[in-house]
């Protein structure tokens, strides 16, 4: 009996000592996966990234609460990528792009005449803004000029060449029109503008100046221009659109990194030094 029953302790005893075992091995499986999440979102998933400094941070707040963190930079410092990954994992520092379905792009992004998310005429490329005309902020690389388009099809833009210039679709933002804007975000079918989101846009001075802009903080389409028309640019906004928003509104600097609601987007607006 007694040698039955210390076999049974023995028995006991080792289970005891591999559940302890597996435990540890769990959490050392655990701590190893967030120490390279943690190196991912330091560095991003690809081994090119580097560090760009020609732009300005900074974080605002307006008289409606809405808190604002922007990228100043100039237009020429900008592409266009396709990441397929959460902006904070990306190799890139910048901002969300426009609008997508799952991996495809149902907003216009093209540079240098080249949609960014896939071949010419494949469709979720970035050709197109899909089912509407919408706002569409053009880079123009010869005139050096930015300018808001509102196009359908990446073939409707007008640039001085073809091959030297980006466009970014989103919703036209009407800065200076504001009579007018509420009617044309209606035209262009923004999605959700009275519900409370995180927003995302990008907007240009009368000087050239490109913002690149995050919020923070959730409110409507309408809170949010307010609070850009307040705080960014010194009063000399010119014009600009705004791009998805909710979980999709994410940021990658130096000084910050929102990562929206942590989903993978498509395609972003890079700093490219």
């Amino acid at each position: 009996m007694e040698n039955q029953s210390g076999a049974a302790i023995d028995r006991r005893r080792k289970l005891i000592i591999a559940g302890i075992m597996a435990g540890l091995f769990l959490l050392l499986g655990l701590l190893l996966v967030v120490m390279i999440y943690a190196l991912q979102a330091k560095s991003g998933p690809m081994g090119d990234f580097h560090a760009p400094t020609a732009y300005v941070y900074e974080e605002l707040e307006a008289a409606n609460g809405m808190k604002l963190h922007v990228l100043q930079t100039s237009p020429s410092n900008i592409t266009l990528a396709s990441i397929q990954n959460n902006v904070a994992l990306s190799p890139h520092y910048g901002i969300n792009g426009g609008f997508f379905y799952e991996k495809a792009l149902l907003s216009i992004a093209v540079v240098d005449g080249m949609p960014v998310n896939g071949a010419l005429e494949a469709y979720g490329a970035g050709e197109e803004n899909a089912k509407y005309a919408r706002g569409t902020l053009v880079w123009d690389g010869v005139s050096g000029k930015l300018s808001v388009q509102v196009v359908r099809e990446a073939s409707e833009l007008k640039v001085m060449d073809p091959a030297r210039f980006w466009a970014q679709g989103g919703i036209s933002m009407g800065i200076g029109q504001d009579q007018n804007w509420l009617t044309q975000i209606g035209t262009e079918q923004a999605p959700l503008p009275d519900a409370n989101r995180l927003r995302s846009a990008a907007v240009y001075d009368l000087n050239g100046k490109l913002y690149l802009i995050v919020s923070s903080t959730k409110g409507t389409l309408q809170e949010f221009r307010d609070a850009i028309i307040e705080k960014v640019g010194d009063g000399r906004l010119e014009d600009g659109i705004f791009l998805d928003g909710d979980g999709s509104s994410q940021l990658r600097s130096a000084e910050k990194v929102l990562t929206g609601d942590n989903r993978p987007v498509v395609q972003m607006m890079a700093l490219v030094k």
